[in-house]
């Protein structure tokens, strides 16, 4: 990566960006002091060693510490200048780049895959499309598909630095041209073998927030998503591993549907949980991600405004281009991979009931009273209009330590009975043993009277009740499922 910097003005907010990006996407880096022509000629060394001081102390938090910096003024006296100008310090930057850049191993097999970035026609010739070939090989004769627009065309010719060529593979850079195609429709894209490249409607992506971005970033929140050519807008939901997962080892090229994952009202990083804490065996056994411990890997539902064209597992990143470019702020919010595209328009019905994502629902009751040696009365667990019937059989906890399953609706008000299949302790009866309060009450009916009775016994201390469920985000019949 070359970062262009006006020596000038210094690094820009734009400039900072080019960088953040470069961290993500390169391992090399050459600094660029351009128009150093504009410096009054008697400065002009110690403005240069000035700008070569900041931008070195710049990179010394990120990969590229120690990168070269190189003055040059590529366009001497700026664009109103005449040809006649020669730019200076161009050859020593090219040498610096030649020393800097390591040959690629290029691989001709693989679908063939070129980004384009200009396209033109030529009269009696067709259109010809520039860019460079990202993988495979293509040869005069084959057919090529602009995936974006469903297009298949023929390999008219082929140039390479205007060299008639037959063929091209890997890293080239080439023109290709074909015949009936409006230039118009494809300014930028990428053009493939057919059928090689899927148009996808969502995508499941591995996630890394960008530490220069303030703030959290939110399930539900809407980013730019520059995926390939496109940034398209897009609603993201953040998910974790299931947190006795939250130590695996990162897995870059696939995702597994078979796995449980954890939902997420926001990425986790540090900065967003608790006091760091021990990642205690007690959050594990309730299911729910430790304090203060952040996964090694987590992921995000991205769900697109429009259609993306892209090959798998791209680079995508995640802005908030909106933002004011002027703040001192970093627009770029997350960097990841795009693991799975979600190609059915209807995904949201066929693919994402399979993705087995869940949210910890935690309810907290009291015991009421006992009503023999296996049974007891809860309340405060439900609301007055809740469907209790959808709860029987799952487990609650008693604070004095018994387990008990729910067992039936009691009365009207939300009450419930739960049988206690080990039977309550001495201790637990103790603690529960009732304070007779006289409640004289008529005019209720039969379940008013079994509910509530003219005296209504109540423990001599609280007893808490704790319902603990799973509920997957995608389950279209929002069951509730306990671990066994």
């Amino acid at each position: 990566m070359m970062l262009v910097i006006d020596v000038t003005k210094g690094m820009q907010t734009q400039s900072a960006e080019c960088l953040v990006i470069g961290q993500i996407a390169c391992q090399k880096l050459v600094v660029v002091l351009n128009k150093t022509d504009l410096l009054a000629e008697g400065k002009r060394q110690a403005a240069i060693e000035k700008m070569t001081r900041k931008m070195q102390k710049t990179l010394e938090n990120t990969k590229f510490r120690g990168a070269p910096i190189i003055p040059v003024a590529a366009r001497p006296g700026g664009p109103e200048a005449p040809e006649t100008e020669a730019p200076q310090g161009i050859s020593e930057l090219i040498e610096l780049l030649t020393s800097q850049i390591p040959i690629p191993a290029r691989d001709p097999s693989g679908p063939f895959l070129m980004s384009v970035d200009h396209c033109f026609s030529i009269k009696g010739q067709g259109t010809v499309m520039t860019g460079t070939i990202l993988s495979g090989s293509v040869s005069l004769g084959d057919s090529v598909e602009i995936p974006a627009l469903k297009v298949v065309r023929k390999v008219k010719s082929m140039q390479m630095f205007r060299t008639p060529v037959t063929s091209a593979m890997q890293g080239d850079r080439l023109g290709v041209c074909v015949t009936q195609f409006d230039p118009k429709l494809l300014e930028r894209g990428l053009v493939c073998a057919p059928e090689s490249l899927h148009t996808v409607h969502a995508a499941l992506v591995s996630v890394e927030k960008i530490p220069y971005f303030r703030g959290p970033l939110q399930t539900k929140a809407k980013f730019h998503i520059t995926v390939g050519h496109e940034t398209v807008m897009g609603r993201v939901m953040f998910f974790s591993p299931a947190p006795d997962d939250f130590d695996r080892e990162p897995v870059l090229d696939s995702f597994d549907f078979s796995r449980e994952y954890l939902f997420q009202e926001q990425y986790l990083c540090p900065g967003s949980a608790p006091a760091a804490t021990d990642c205690g065996e007690a959050d594990r056994k309730a299911g729910q991600a430790p304090e203060g411990c952040c996964p090694r890997q987590q992921w995000a539902l991205v769900e697109f405004e429009k259609p993306v064209t892209c090959p798998r597992l791209c680079l995508v990143i995640g802005s908030r281009l909106d933002a004011d470019i002027h703040a001192n702020a970093c627009r770029l919010a997350f960097h990841g991979i795009l693991l799975h595209g979600l190609e059915d328009r209807g995904y949201a019905e066929s693919v994402l009931p399979t993705l087995r994502v869940y949210k910890l629902k935690h309810k907290q009751g009291i015991v009421e009273r006992v009503m023999d040696d296996c049974s007891v009365i809860g309340r405060s667990l439900f609301k007055k209009e809740t469907n209790i019937q959808l709860f029987v059989g799952l487990r609650v906890h008693l604070s004095t330590g018994e387990q008990g399953v729910i067992d039936s609706a009691f009365g009207q008000s939300g009450k419930f009975k739960v049988h206690i299949p080990g039977g309550l302790s001495p201790e637990s009866k103790k603690i529960l043993t009732p304070a007779l309060k006289k409640r004289g009450r008529t005019g209720r009916g039969e379940a008013a009277r079994q509910e509530d009775g003219p005296e209504r016994p109540e423990p001599a201390q609280p007893v808490a009740l704790s319902l603990s469920f799973k509920r997957y985000v995608f389950d279209t019949h929002k069951r509730m499922v306990q671990s066994p």
